[in-house]
């Protein structure tokens, strides 16, 4: 019989580790996003890692700022940024405060909510793609700017909590390069998967944007 998964939320202790410790733990934890409408939740099945100051993929790299300040804060909090004028993006905040460091949370498999979120990706053509991208798990989960720094430690009623699920296990780990990372950063194999799972998001080395003429 496989035993049901562990619905005790994660310690800020499990956040308060180096992330690329953190990144692969995460696999198989489950995500709650407590909406006006109901809980969602999501079993997770892709993450990145990025390393703060030592990465030059990260948004931490060079400096403090408005827009990365909630990395630089103390473990366990929600990191939401708004990339390409388009789409929401949401990572974990992780190791000392000061540090930071966090994970992005790059897809997932919806097991609690799946109506609620079909509504807003119509376009998906099943349910394995509700959340097959780190914009399309934002967009399911309906999060936004106004999630940006919530303790995710703090109640599994929180509007975003993380609770332990059932850790996959390591040899049903892969991990590569991160998707669209360019530059120096581009060659870190921190991007984490499980493997063969059907809600992971392909591939996709980095593509230059081209100026429109």
């Amino acid at each position: 019989m496989i035993a049901a998964p562990d619905r005790t939320p994660l310690p800020r202790e499990f956040f308060d580790r180096p992330v690329l410790e953190v990144a692969p733990d995460l696999l198989g934890r489950v995500l709650v996003r407590n909406t006006p409408e109901g809980p969602i939740e999501l079993r997770l099945t892709e993450v990145e890692a990025y390393d703060g100051p030592n990465d030059p993929g990260s948004h931490a790299y060079r400096s403090r700022t408005a827009r990365n300040d909630v990395m630089f804060g103390p473990p366990g909090h929600a990191y939401v940024y708004f990339t390409y004028g388009m789409w929401h993006c949401l990572n974990l905040v992780c190791g000392p405060e000061g540090t930071a460091s966090g994970v992005l949370l790059r897809a997932g498999e919806i097991t609690k909510g799946a109506d609620l979120t079909r509504k807003r990706r119509l376009s998906a053509r099943n349910d394995k793609e509700l959340a097959k991208g780190p914009a399309r798990l934002a967009t399911a989960l309906d999060v936004d700017r106004a999630l940006n720094g919530t303790d995710v430690c703090a109640s599994p009623d929180s509007p975003l909590a993380i609770l332990s699920g059932t850790p996959t296990p390591r040899d049903q780990v892969r991990n590569g390069p991160r998707t669209g990372v360019a530059g120096e950063g581009g060659v870190h194999p921190w991007r984490y998967w499980t493997v063969n799972d059907p809600t992971v998001s392909p591939y996709r080395p980095h593509a230059p944007r081209r100026r429109s003429t």
